[in-house]
């Protein structure tokens, strides 16, 4: 319980007092309110294993009266990837946002953003709240938007505008069905609504508030905001806007139509969100083979990545739910979630990296930078290999795992559209690749020492160990699977 208090409560008070301070104190106390984080996500995953699912009624008030938090196997998975994500961005941040590099501007606001968008996540992964969920996803908006318009540049300030306006819409839906759930039903909380009388309204809220969820994970119509905001962002905060930001979203439209109100999930809605995930797949992918900007390149490609997950609908809701498939659909859409987070920020702090050194990211300014900094390329590749989805890394695993699912569902289609998305990511991965790894004659360039290179490195490996040592990740999403999928199993 102490570990489960800590991963709120350390970052936001990390938040608070780096506001207070300044200059290199500012800096210190962020780091280490970034380590004991990490430490307390680590405790609360071994305690989540050790003894099964965790609940805390805040202060020791019952629902609904009180707001309940709980960790189970969906909300731990999440919650550890962050924890490596920022803790990989905060040490690329030392390196990309010094203020020399960066200036004193940019090197003080990054640090209280930093943590306050890391405890919307953690507070989002764990609440069992719809009130509490939006609390925490306006925060999450509000720390986003900030990190997006922090450099101050013209078309950073026109993104972080953009993004505000989806931001706010997307809030604006979600409140309008809270309402009309809550007067409804007269409660909130998951675990009492999940047990509720059905009534005429609930259909009308699902619908308004998974269009606001959607507009807030970017899901194809609603995605315009998200390139050029994780493209004009600095490369720290841009691993944690594509790599996290999204995620959030997404596990709440997973309570809604999975713990909430699993009864109004309607196969012509569910297969609506999959055909919308086909949209995102061959959009982001066409969008990210036409650029020219390593950034924008990785951008687009979240947007066709967030379209994988919204395939997994109609394999595990509706009348799929009780099918044997639907815990395997479950498990893989969780893998493809962690894999892609983890994978996402090594890209954007590697191609950071390069960015830094050359002072542009656009494709023709990387060549031949293998040989310079080559543990920095390796890392790219390696994240290059999950996002494709090619063996052994966590992406395959993901992938195999749902389109096993479509074929024993006999939903065959959904798996050759992961098949044929994995080929158009092959295709707008390989330029980049390609001119990285070209022979070039590269000038001498002051490039960050190993010890730097090592952050996105850490964070490919371990979206490819994902896949290798899959075994106890597979155990321990079994406890945040939906009771359908397991009377299915």
């Amino acid at each position: 319980m102490s570990a489960l208090a800590a991963v709120l409560v350390l970052p936001l008070a990390g938040a608070l007092f780096a506001v207070a301070l300044s200059g290199r104190a500012t800096r210190i106390v962020a780091l280490a309110a970034s380590a004991g984080t990490l430490a307390a996500a680590l405790a609360l995953a071994a305690s989540v294993i050790s003894h099964g699912t965790l609940r805390l009624e805040v202060g020791g008030w019952a629902p609904p009266v009180g707001i309940v938090l709980e960790a189970d196997g969906l909300s731990i998975a999440m919650i550890v990837m962050t924890a490596f994500v920022m803790v990989a961005a905060s040490l690329s941040a030392c390196h990309m946002l010094a203020p020399e590099a960066a200036g004193p501007r940019v090197a003080f606001g990054f640090w209280p953003l930093m943590l306050l968008l890391w405890t919307a996540l953690n507070a989002v992964f764990l609440s069992r709240d719809l009130f509490n969920l939006y609390v925490g996803i306006e925060l999450l908006s509000l720390a986003a938007i900030g990190l997006v318009a922090l450099e101050g540049k013209a078309a950073a300030l026109s993104a972080a505008i953009r993004y505000m306006i989806f931001a706010l819409a997307g809030s604006l839906l979600y409140l309008a069905g809270l309402v009309l759930v809550y007067a409804a039903h007269g409660a909130l909380d998951i675990g009492l609504l999940a047990d509720r009388m059905p009534a005429e309204t609930d259909a009308l809220a699902l619908a308004l508030m998974t269009a606001g969820l959607m507009a807030k994970t970017a899901l194809f119509p609603f995605h315009v905001w998200l390139p050029p905001a994780h493209g004009g962002a600095a490369a720290p905060a841009s691993a944690m806007l594509s790599g996290l930001v999204p995620k959030a979203s997404f596990i709440i439209l997973l309570r809604l139509w999975f713990e909430v109100m699993p009864d109004r999930a309607a196969g012509e809605a569910l297969t609506l969100m999959a055909a919308l995930g086909i949209a995102a797949v061959v959009w982001g992918s066409v969008g990210a083979l036409v650029q020219i900007r390593m950034k924008l390149i990785v951008a687009y490609s979240t947007v066709a990545q967030i379209g994988y997950l919204f395939l997994f609908f109609p394999l595990a809701g509706g009348a799929s739910a009780e099918q044997p498939w639907a815990g395997g659909a479950w498990n893989g859409m969780v893998f493809f979630a962690v894999s892609h987070g983890l994978a996402k920020a090594a890209m954007f702090i590697a191609v950071g990296q390069w960015m830094s050194v050359r002072g542009s990211d656009r494709l023709d300014e990387m060549r031949g930078f293998a040989s310079a900094m080559p543990m920095t390329a390796f890392a790219f590749v390696l994240a290059s290999i999950t996002i494709v989805g090619l063996p052994p890394s966590g992406g395959f695993t993901a992938k195999y795992l749902i389109m096993t699912s479509a074929f024993a569902a006999g939903q065959w289609f959904w798996g050759l559209v992961m098949a044929g998305g994995g080929l158009l990511a092959a295709a707008y991965l390989y330029r980049p690749v390609a001119e990285i790894f070209a022979r070039a004659d590269i000038p001498a360039l002051p490039v960050p020492s190993r010890v730097w290179q090592v952050v996105p490195l850490f964070l490919a490996c371990a979206a490819v160990a994902l896949g290798i040592a899959s075994s106890a990740p597979f155990e321990l999403l079994t406890m945040g699977r939906p009771q359908a999928a397991e009377d299915g199993l």
